[in-house]
């Protein structure tokens, strides 16, 4: 008889969608209960597909949370599968090792929490099924910067070997070190399949006769977590084999997407751009809801006055992705340029050229701009939460160039405000 699961990790429970930009009233309660709607999805895959068990690697809550709701929302989700003779095995990831929850939850008798030294579970099986062993370690502590790979059991012989690890794993952009260790080091330990949690990109691979699967966050919360995501639903045959299926998850999907502005020198030919966009994006997406970040590029007459009324195009871009059906506008921002820089009134000679050349050479080139820009940004940067900190450069070259371009950004609207050759056509 095979043996079914489903593999889950950062479900990060009543953490809501990053997208504070959101302004339609339509998706407020979407962003505060995506990750509850989601994990009770994952329930019902569970429950559709008649699986042996649930895995969940990590992170299943979100930090030192204490709202009780959370807890009842949870056990009644753990219950259904009690009820249907589902298994749930849970390890702690850092943000669990914080929340209240996980010590003060009881949780029904079909979920087994593994603690914070290695444990070796061994599932019940009907006779003459191949054994299924489940190795885990829980974070005690909200940091773990060394390898959990040494204080793994060894495989059990004759038995199917799984282990469930939250790891940074090789390491990954916008996470911190926990737990690292190589893929190669995985495949080596004699395990079968290792259920990771903790990076939200997803990852699989095989490592000799080992799968090496990081299924990634459920649920994208922002554009840095982009694209479908979803659990992956794990069939260990009769022979020992192992398929690994992806199944999606998401509500809401997060997408950049790039609107060409060249050579378009009207107003509604460029809303008209906006909304064929955003039609083949809701096509192409697999999730219920859509949030788009979309970016005007290109050579376009209209470049000053996308600058000047990007908040009349933004309220275009909404009504076109309502028309598309659930596309939400997460932000909207303009890179384009005039076909011919010299051409700009702010180039040619008069007030707003020479008001642009000073701005340029006296503001944004001088010395005291930038070191006033520099302390400006230490401040807020001391503000912000390290995965946002890290967005601005990983060093003072990188910090540089962000903050110049932004300077340039705002300088360009100032001048797009005061250009009287931006247009009003309709």
């Amino acid at each position: 008889m095979s043996f079914r699961f489903v593999h889950a990790a950062d479900i990060h429970l009543d953490s809501p969608l990053r997208s504070l930009a959101l302004r339609a009233p339509q998706v407020a309660d979407l962003i505060g209960t995506a990750s509850r709607l989601v994990f009770a999805g994952i329930v019902d895959l569970c429950l559709a597909e008649r699986v042996d068990a649930l895995l969940l690697a990590g992170d299943l809550y979100d930090g030192d949370q204490t709202s009780m709701k959370t807890a009842r929302f949870l056990a009644e989700q753990l219950r259904r599968l009690h009820d249907a003779g589902i298994a749930v095995h849970v390890i702690r990831g850092n943000h669990d090792a914080l929340s209240r929850i996980t010590r003060e939850l009881v949780l029904p008798d079909n979920v087994h929490v593994y603690a914070g030294r290695a444990e070796a579970v061994t599932l019940p099986r009907p006779d003459g099924a191949v054994p299924v062993v489940l190795h885990g370690i829980s974070f005690a502590e909200a940091r773990m910067p060394e390898s959990l790979l040494p204080k793994y059991q060894p495989a059990t012989p004759g038995a199917v070997n799984i282990g469930l690890m939250h790891t940074s794993l090789g390491g990954a952009a916008g996470h911190d070190v926990y737990a690292p260790v190589g893929a190669a080091e995985l495949g080596a330990w004699g395990y079968d399949y290792w259920a990771l949690g903790h990076v939200h990109k997803p990852s699989r691979s095989i490592e000799g006769c080992t799968h090496v699967v990081m299924p990634g966050i459920p649920q994208g919360r922002d554009v840095g977590e982009s694209g479908v995501r979803g659990v992956v639903l794990v069939t260990v045959g009769t022979d020992g084999r192992i398929a690994v299926e992806d199944r999606p998850t998401s509500l809401a999907e997060f997408a950049r997407l790039t609107v060409d502005a060249t050579g378009c020198d009207d107003w509604r030919g460029l809303v008209d751009r906006v909304r064929r966009t955003l039609e083949r994006a809701r096509d192409g997406a697999g999730s219920p809801h859509l949030v788009a970040r979309l970016a005007l590029t290109g050579a376009t007459p209209l470049a000053f006055r996308i600058r000047r009324d990007l908040d009349l195009l933004r309220v275009e871009a909404e009504r076109a992705g309502e028309d598309a059906g659930r596309v939400w506008i997460e932000k909207l921002d303009s890179a384009c340029h005039p076909p011919d820089e010299d051409a700009s009134p702010a180039d040619q000679g008069g007030p707003l050229a020479e008001l642009r050349r000073l701005i340029a050479d006296e503001v944004l080139g001088g010395p005291h701009f930038t070191a006033e820009l520099r302390d400006a940004a230490d401040d807020l940067l001391r503000l912000l939460p390290a995965d946002l900190r890290r967005r601005f450069g990983e060093d003072q070259a990188a910090l540089d160039a962000t903050l110049a371009e932004l300077a340039r950004d705002g300088a360009d609207d100032v001048l797009a405000q005061l250009d009287p050759g931006a247009g009003n056509d309709a």
